[in-house]
């Protein structure tokens, strides 16, 4: 009798942690130290600043410098963020989209100063536009010149770096968005096509294998791990027919799906936190116990991150996770262990038929680019729906929904509420530095680099060789960035509220909140209006999107416009709609800067009305937020928008003087002071 064991066992998968934050130096001193403790390959965040294309001294980095990631705003950054590590040999992963094309270009001049050739380099840049438009928000230039950034970017690592991945098809955020298995299969796959067509247009037709191999994907893996990894056995079928399908590939080794992974971030939870850590050993099972369909690359998220940015003991933590897996079980050293399961084929197959069909639908669109509005409605329309299931209980979530009578957990119980706080002078430090910077390069060199890179964009060479050259010459990211972007125009994407459908749910809770702001509508003369704002760079806009679709669907008058604005914006808008109420979003950590800054802009125009913020707000800055003038708070643990929506129709009717005898007495959700107005 054979054994069902592997002659030897596989070689783990590359381990990776997602980090970066405060500046070059204290980054590179994490990666090192994480390399220290048996980390392969590195995953680079950067700051939001970074990620849009501004300067730390731009008016929209406020409040944002080294939040989320490494601030990396010239050579001089990236030189120093790859100090001591070598890139010849090392395996770096950048999560950069918009300005992937100047992330790489950096990267290669820093590795040339280290005496490393461009052939030599290895790792991927994020490089997704699509999933930008339709979840993340970092974009910075319209659709058609952003996949021209991309093409360009894959017709030159093929010839020149060719061990580089020019760009992962990123699912992992269409899920965070509220994406179901079949849509994340299938919009996934519509952005590939969209991809290698711009891309069959800028190199040799001869050269598509080649291109088509270097592609990888960037895919999410929920709690519900035995259709995650369905989905990828999915998601692998589907691009082997496509490779031979629709671009002519025929090598086995190019037709091979290649996906790294970071685990699901949307069901990590702030209430009992303890429990991400198991949702996350879970979640890593998803991709790495098939063998047929295991990934590559993986980096998990820390147990905290729901509550804020996590320290470097929790990275260790979540490596750990990883080593255990690879070195203590024994998931290694067998064969694909879900072979001809029953269970198994018969899940692929149903996602493969709701997928193929989806995929269709955005063919009839006219593709991934063009599909970008229907895409991001039906997005919404999917999030909205699992918040509801949520709300209802039909979708147990332990400890938010069930289960929720809990121990105070010793984890958060320290003075840092068990995260890392950056330090606000670091704003202040990458000013100063940047300034130095402009002041000690060659401006000459740095003005000819511009005029020249402004040429390419304007016509239809490659950017990639004028970007290389910017770098050497010590152009900034904040210059890179406005050269295209004056080159190619500025782009709002869609939001996809006004398209989501009017809801049909007729429970108690929201036909109370209905009548309530009927009540309050005509006791002010007209309907109630709220204002719902993303002040900042924060891009993640799942959470404002809902709040503004429920408050629509409850028979308030909405505006929003998106994301990005600036505390003057918001203030503006106000004004010039005559809202009862503003709601501001911000999960990237600079609420303590940028929520002031826009009650104090109000001030100055006169709007006297109450302003709540939502976000990933640590409990140690509540009180200030409220002692700032803000009525109300709401974090992740605030899951019921009925609740948040009867919450802000109360606030609105005390703040005008329309209170009855229940709006006293009803509970409410979050942390609701006394009414402070604006």
């Amino acid at each position: 009798m054979s054994s069902p064991r592997l002659p030897e066992p596989d070689r783990p998968w590359m381990m990776r942690t997602y980090a970066g934050h405060s500046t070059a130096k204290a980054s590179n001193a994490l990666y090192r130290s994480n390399l220290a403790k048996g980390q392969t390959g590195l995953s680079v965040a950067f700051d939001l600043p970074t990620q849009t294309g501004y300067d730390p001294d731009d008016e929209l980095s406020r409040g944002e410098v080294g939040k989320v990631g490494v601030p990396v705003s010239h050579l001089g950054d990236m030189r120093t963020l790859m100090e001591g590590i070598p890139l010849g040999t090392m395996n770096t992963s950048m999560t950069i989209n918009a300005v992937a094309a100047w992330m790489l270009s950096l990267y290669i001049v820093a590795a040339e100063e280290q005496g490393a050739e461009q052939a030599q380099l290895q790792g991927t840049t994020q490089n997704d536009i699509i999933k930008e438009f339709l979840a993340r928000g970092t974009y910075a230039f319209p659709p058609g010149p952003s996949m021209r950034l991309i093409a360009d970017m894959i017709a030159y690592t093929v010839e020149h770096v060719p061990k580089w991945n020019p760009i992962n098809i990123c699912s992992y955020h269409l899920q965070e968005a509220g994406a179901t298995p079949v849509q994340e299969i299938a919009y996934a796959m519509s952005n590939a096509i969209a991809v290698l067509d711009a891309a069959r247009e800028r190199v040799d037709a001869a050269m598509m294998p080649k291109v088509f191999s270097r592609i990888s994907f960037f895919v999410n893996a929920g709690v519900r791990f035995i259709e995650e990894h369905a989905k990828l056995r999915a998601m692998s079928v589907l691009w082997e027919e496509l490779g031979r399908t629709r671009y002519g590939v025929e090598d086995p080794k190019a037709l091979r799906f290649r996906y790294g992974v970071q685990v699901n971030s949307l069901g990590l939870t702030e209430a009992q936190p303890e429990n991400n850590v198991q949702r996350i050993v879970l979640e890593a099972l998803a991709v790495t116990l098939g063998r047929n369909a295991r990934a590559r690359a993986l980096q998990l998220p820390a147990w905290n991150e729901a509550l804020g940015l996590p320290r470097a003991w929790d990275q260790q933590w979540a490596l750990r996770i990883q080593q255990v897996l690879a070195y203590e079980t024994d998931l290694l050293e067998y064969p694909d262990i879900f072979e001809g399961s029953k269970v198994m084929d018969g899940l692929v197959e149903e996602l493969l038929t709701g997928a193929r069909a989806e995929m269709a639908e955005v063919a009839e669109h006219g593709g991934a680019v063009q599909a970008v509005d229907y895409m991001k409605s039906a997005l919404v329309e999917s999030h909205r729906e699992r918040i509801a299931r949520i709300e209802r209980g039909e979708q147990v979530v332990v400890g938010i929904n069930k289960y929720t009578e809990t121990e105070p957990s010793p984890l958060t119980a320290a003075g840092d509420g068990g995260i890392m706080t950056v330090d606000h002078a670091v704003e202040q430090q990458a000013k100063d530095a940047i300034a130095a910077w402009r002041a000690d390069r060659d401006q000459v060199r740095v003005d000819a680099a511009l005029a020249r890179l402004a040429e390419v964009a304007a016509g239809d060479e490659n950017i990639m060789p004028a970007s290389i050259e910017a770098a050497r010459a010590g152009v900034t990211t904040g210059e890179w960035a406005r050269t295209l972007r004056e080159a190619f125009g500025e782009f709002r994407a869609p939001t996809g509220v006004g398209e989501a459908a009017a809801t049909t749910d007729q429970t108690e809770g929201v036909a109370a909140v209905r009548a309530e702001v009927e009540r309050v509508s005509e006791a002010l003369g007209r309907r109630i209006k709220i204002l719902v704002g993303k002040p900042g760079l924060d891009g993640h806009s799942n959470g404002a999107e809902q709040i503004a679709v429920r408050a629509r669907d409850v028979g308030m008058d909405v505006v929003y416009e998106g994301i990005r604005l600036t505390p003057a914006q918001i203030a503006h808008s106000a004004v010039q709609e005559g809202v009862h109420v503003i709601g501001l979003s911000i999960l990237s950590g600079s609420h303590k800067e940028l929520i002031p800054a826009v009650i104090e802009a109000l001030r100055e125009q006169g709007v006297d009305v109450p302003v709540i913020v939502g976000g990933i707000i640590p409990e140690a800055d509540v009180r200030p937020l409220h002692d700032a003038g803000v009525a109300g708070v709401y974090t992740p643990k605030d899951f019921d928008i009925s609740v948040i929506m009867g919450d802000i129709v109360r606030i609105v009717a005390q703040a005008n003087g329309v209170l009855d005898e229940a709006d006293v007495a009803a509970p409410t959700g979050g942390a609701i002071d006394d009414v402070a107005t604006a």
